[in-house]
């Protein structure tokens, strides 16, 4: 499968009129390497060209990156099957087209940090169908979606919606899908989300759909994984990750679990208490892949030489009260738990929400000021990431340089008193 890497290495050779002998000298890399970089990502020889050689290459010779803008644009091609233009599952990219989203959402970040403003969605409309509670997927989405040029229809809960009439799912979607451009949609049945989007043509992101799957959280933790672990000089690919809590009933995790095998030679520590633990046909798949998975029952071997922590809270809605009420105290992750157990630079990652009470053996807000803590980086990457994913789906992802202008109202040095000193808004005074 051609992608963008491809056509960015082949174009710089064609202009340049250079072998591939030349071009892998003038880039300081083996030939071996840059073979590798040209293969289809369906090879299993296939290697990601490393970002810090694509900025030299669109540094050096600036004209390369928009010869092939036909191939940008078939991004969401490569993420989604022409007849179903939709986001429903993280299974739905390949190394390649996560990272070219990733990178899409890195384009994007001064729109969402409030520097750059872009209206390439103005005039049209988003749905966010919100049949089970949320707030900051819901927000994020529409906020995404507005800072795009776009506007937002939002709808919440069962009771409010013609379904509590009877009305079956196809129904409401093809209704809808008359009304809006893109749709989001979380409820409570897995695979509900996959059923509404079969039979229409209008764009649909899966907001997460039961125990089922979440994608867009798990390009946002992933997104944020590759930020922190660029400040800290630390690539994914050989990371070591802890997974804790819940992850029987998580779908933020279990999606988050997916995507990372996309990555190579991760070592996985699956933390969590009996009966909650990560599925088994997940663990295998990841091992097939080359993936080192180990399962815990305790903080002290789980965190242990993790260069990443993601806690997850119990999915008590998804359980049976008695089940959750046996959650033991030694999971609750805290200032002493991450000082005594984990490493220096181990960053720290939720998809909240967080249970804050002090009984729920969750992530502790004892860590609020510690810069570690990235839960409200991870947060505010959202945005970002799901611009990104509307850019795709709707297909002008090519047209946001041009559609740049610089905002012109106040916009505060970093959104938290706490946040961390690194943590400031684009172009903010």
């Amino acid at each position: 499968m051609r992608t963008y890497q491809q056509s960015l290495l082949r174009a710089a050779m064609k202009a340049l009129g250079m072998t591939r002998d030349m071009f892998s000298n003038s880039l300081g890399v083996k030939r071996r390497a840059l073979d590798t970089w040209l293969l289809p990502d369906t090879s299993r020889e296939y290697r990601q060209m490393p970002d810090a050689v694509r900025l030299l290459i669109e540094s050096r010779w600036p004209g390369l990156a928009s010869l092939d803008t036909a191939v940008a644009a078939s991004l969401r091609d490569r993420i989604c099957p022409p007849e179903a233009p939709h986001l429903l599952s993280v299974t739905q990219f390949q190394r390649d087209s996560l990272g070219d989203l990733l990178r899409l959402a890195g384009s994007l970040e001064p729109v969402a940090q409030r520097h750059k403003t872009c209206r390439v969605l103005e005039g049209a409309v988003l749905g966010n169908l919100f049949f089970e509670p949320s707030t900051r997927t819901r927000l994020s989405f529409g906020a995404a979606f507005c800072r795009l040029g776009g506007a937002v229809c939002d709808t919440t809960g069962f009771t409010f919606s013609s379904m509590a009439k009877g009305e079956s799912l196809a129904d409401t979607s093809r209704v809808v899908a008359g009304y809006f451009d893109a749709i989001v949609v979380r409820h409570p049945e897995t695979g509900s989300v996959a059923r509404f989007a079969e039979n229409i043509e209008v764009p649909v992101v899966n907001g997460g759909d039961g125990a089922g799957e979440h994608p867009t959280q798990a390009l946002v933790d992933v997104y944020t994984m590759e930020k922190e672990f660029a400040r800290l000089g630390k690539t994914l690919d050989g990371a070591t990750v802890a997974l804790v809590g819940d992850l029987r009933h998580g779908r933020a995790v279990q999606s988050l679990f997916r995507i990372l095998t996309l990555y190579r030679q991760l070592s996985f520590k699956l933390v969590a208490p009996g009966g909650l633990e990560m599925p088994t046909e997940l663990i295998d798949a990841a091992v097939t892949l080359g993936h080192q998975v180990t399962q815990h029952s305790t903080l002290q071997g789980g965190l242990r030489d993790a260069d990443l922590v993601y806690a997850t809270r119990i999915q008590k809605e998804r359980m049976q009260e008695e089940a959750a009420e046996g959650y033991p105290a030694r999971f609750r992750i805290d200032k002493s738990a991450i000082s005594r157990l984990a490493p220096a630079d181990v960053v720290i990652l939720h998809p909240l929400p967080r249970d804050s009470a002090p009984e729920a053996n969750d992530l502790s807000c004892d860590l609020d000021a510690d810069p570690r803590l990235a839960i409200f980086r991870q947060t505010d990457n959202g945005v970002a990431v799901r611009m990104a994913v509307f850019a795709t789906l709707l297909g002008v992802e090519a047209q946001i340089p041009a559609c740049l202008r610089d905002a012109n109202w106040r916009r505060p040095a970093r959104i938290g008193k706490a946040d961390a000193k690194f943590h400031r808004l684009a172009g903010s005074a």
